[in-house]
């Protein structure tokens, strides 16, 4: 699938019921990246929220998924260049809400191991972000201790994705797990 907006790992057996559960939500298709399936839902907001109701029926759910992340916007790569390019021009576009506050990236790739640094990116994103806040007139701090924000950013083969969550969003959906 070329063009998802969510990605899902999956536990050890956890992977045909995950798929069975999930595709009442979306489109949604194996990859070519072990316990790794990808979906396109119409509307993320309310895919979160059926998620966490559901695991809220039934927390079994979360003993079947290692984590389960939409993003708000996505982008096609086919090299280290351009990967950094696009993720940087999709995350400069959180800088307004990070301004003021303490944050990190994390970034969780499948595809072009040994290409694409995914520590190195980080570093580069909290730079640039940092720098980017600095230029609107509140400074934000690298922390990972308790952080107000984290950017994420989602690879598959040659597609990515980003998006941004607040304290409040990953106490609110126990299911994100992005550290």
């Amino acid at each position: 699938m070329r063009d998802w907006n969510v990605v899902i790992s999956v536990k050890n057996r956890g992977f045909r019921p995950v798929l069975e559960i999930m595709e009442e939500l979306g489109t949604i298709e194996k990859t070519d990246f072990f316990n790794i399936l990808v979906m396109k839902v119409a509307d993320t907001h309310r895919f979160m929220e059926t998620v966490r109701e559901w695991i809220t029926d039934d927390p079994h759910l979360l003993n079947l998924t290692g984590r389960i992340i939409p993003v708000t916007e996505t982008f096609n790569f086919q090299s280290p260049e351009e990967f950094r390019e696009k993720v940087y021009g999709a995350a400069e576009n959180f800088a307004g809400t990070l301004a003021g506050k303490r944050f990190h990236v994390r970034i969780h790739r499948r595809g072009f191991k040994g290409k694409i640094s995914s520590q190195k990116e980080e570093i580069f994103l909290d730079e640039m972000l940092i720098e980017k806040t600095r230029q609107q007139g509140r400074e934000a701090e690298i922390s990972f201790e308790d952080p107000d924000a984290i950017v994420d950013v989602e690879t598959v083969g040659g597609r990515g994705g980003t998006s941004l969550w607040t304290r409040e969003d990953m106490k609110r959906y126990p299911f994100l797990h992005l550290d």
